[in-house]
């Protein structure tokens, strides 16, 4: 019988945690983090995820800015606003919601980010800090990754890693933090050339599954008691909710599921932990300041 990683229960424990360090730190400083988010256009993904990040921020007792841009925004126009929020002293961290518009270069956008304002840990001053074990913001979703696999107390010393997914945003940096000194786990990565895939796959004792392809991982594919972390949040039309649109990650879950020892529901595992790691990462950028 597998466990289910309530990635809704242990957001909910880490945001009374983070509650309590604002009360305390407003007392002593008179300071309340605040995080301001860029939105660009109205893609309904962007919109859900950046309404979740307004109400987190009032649960713990942050301040929030939204701002809003048209779709048709120059990329001059966003990067002035980029600066703008740079100088901001009022805030102590902001994110750019991605994807942007196509004519908006993001790599441009990215590297525009203060790196001590950076709570999505995108820039490469802070990836490039991660890579080598030095302080600094961890992407959102890897840092919620490592905070479940922790929490759960789930045995990574020695053991056989398989991260599906190369992006830069939780492929890439979840594969050198599972690799990290005190985590220690054998980390293949693995992606769409890769050959013998699914042989790899059927090797491994905790699988990151990032790939975003619904359904991608198949029973087949997975060996009995694996840990399955599922990354995916694709958007599919369903006849079955009010929205006309599911959630689908990236496991077969109710074929996978039984052949677990530990694995993530979509929605409900990763997506909240990857929210409460912006207010950890924004709490931190605040307090760094003070």
């Amino acid at each position: 019988m597998y466990t289910l990683i309530d990635g809704k229960k242990v957001s909910s424990d880490i945001k009374l945690e983070i509650a309590e360090e604002v009360k305390k730190f407003k007392k002593e400083t008179g300071k309340v983090p605040h995080l301001a988010a860029v939105l660009v256009g109205n893609d309904g993904a962007s919109e859900t995820y950046v309404s979740h990040k307004v109400k987190a921020c009032e649960q713990v007792g942050f301040k929030s800015t939204l701002i809003r841009m048209e779709e048709s925004v120059s990329e001059k126009e966003l990067l002035d606003k980029v600066g703008e929020l740079n100088g901001d002293k009022g805030i102590d961290g902001f994110i750019v919601q991605l994807p942007l518009p196509d004519h908006i270069s993001e790599d441009k956008v990215i590297e525009a980010v203060d790196p001590e304002k950076d709570v999505d840990g995108f820039n490469p001053v802070n990836l490039g800090k991660m890579t080598i074990g030095l302080p600094s913001f961890v992407p959102a979703t890897p840092s919620g990754i490592m905070e479940l696999i922790k929490r759960y107390n789930i045995e990574t010393s020695g053991k056989n890693c398989v991260v599906i997914g190369r992006s830069n945003i939780v492929g890439r940096p979840v594969s050198i933090l599972l690799s990290k000194k005190g985590v220690d786990a054998t980390v293949t990565l693995v992606h769409s050339r890769t050959k013998n895939l699914e042989e790899i796959v059927r090797r491994a004792e905790i699988i990151i599954a990032a790939i975003g392809i619904p359904e991608f991982v198949k029973a087949d594919m997975v060996s009995e008691g694996t840990v399955i972390i599922d990354v995916g949040t694709t958007r599919v039309k369903s006849d079955k909710t009010k929205s006309g649109w599911k959630l689908k990650g990236d496991v077969d879950f109710d074929n996978v599921a039984p052949k677990c020892s530990y694995i993530t529901p979509v929605p409900g595992g990763v997506g909240p932990m990857t929210i409460v790691s912006l207010l950890q990462n924004t709490l931190k950028a605040c307090k760094q300041k003070y």
